[in-house]
């Protein structure tokens, strides 16, 4: 099964109101989807977040599989420190993931962006 994330631009309320929607389908013994939401408080953060280079980071490892930073900074040609801080912070914000077996990986399989103006 694929896993997909949705990214959004987004103020604090906007996920408030998509918690308040769930939290009443519960209540009405409603059944509920599952959603994966990634949201950034406006678009400068999100492509800080998701520079070019972390894209073909995310891009290398979803298609290569789980591997260990230090392998992951030799297959992308880059260095390690410079890979360790984009694995950081982009497994801060849930798209990428650290295993407890010291590998690093790419759980999703889509990533759908949805930007309102």
């Amino acid at each position: 099964m694929s896993r997909k994330l949705e990214i959004r631009i987004g103020a604090a309320a906007d996920a408030l109101d998509r918690f308040e929607a769930a939290w009443n389908r519960v209540q009405e013994s409603r059944a509920m989807r599952p959603l994966e939401i990634l949201s950034f408080a406006d678009l400068p953060l999100l492509l800080r977040t998701l520079s070019p280079a972390r894209w073909t980071l995310l891009q290398k490892l979803h298609a290569d599989g789980a591997v260990s930073i230090y392998e992951l900074a030799k297959r992308l040609e880059r260095d390690y420190k410079n890979v360790h801080t984009d694995v950081t912070q982009l497994a801060g914000s849930g798209l990428v993931e650290r295993r407890s077996d010291g590998l690093v990986a790419v759980v999703w399989d889509l990533l759908r962006a949805e930007f309102k103006l």
